[in-house]
């Protein structure tokens, strides 16, 4: 799933959730096609989606935006957004006290035993 030039990323469907695997720049760049990309596979289900950005490099608040909306569309959804995070963002995130909003998780394994 090539999303722009700077992000890419794989979409793993399981019975009860949907995993993104993501790397490179979640920025002001490729936040708008990174938006319309996942916001057209919650709806598509399932609902409850772990976003695995372990291996992105950089995340601006353009990325950190289009996070909390993800967030807010898979809650209206009745389904759940948690992120697999790495050093770098999960600073980025705690700039702006967003790390309990946002559901941060230390592995993939660990998202998906919180996905019931």
């Amino acid at each position: 799933m090539n999303l722009t030039v700077s992000l890419r990323g794989t979409r793993e469907v399981r019975d009860n959730c949907q995993l993104f695997r993501l790397t490179g720049l979640l920025d002001a760049f490729s936040e708008p096609t990174f938006r319309k990309v996942l916001g057209s596979k919650i709806d598509e289900g399932p609902k409850h989606i772990i976003l695995d950005l372990s291996q992105i490099d950089f995340i601006d608040s353009s990325g950190l935006g289009a996070l909390v909306q993800l967030a807010k569309q898979a809650q209206t959804a009745e389904g759940t957004l948690q992120i697999v995070t790495n050093a770098r963002v999960t600073q980025t995130v705690k700039l702006v006290r967003l790390e309990k909003f946002l559901s941060l998780q230390k592995s993939v394994e660990e998202a998906l035993e919180n996905v019931k």
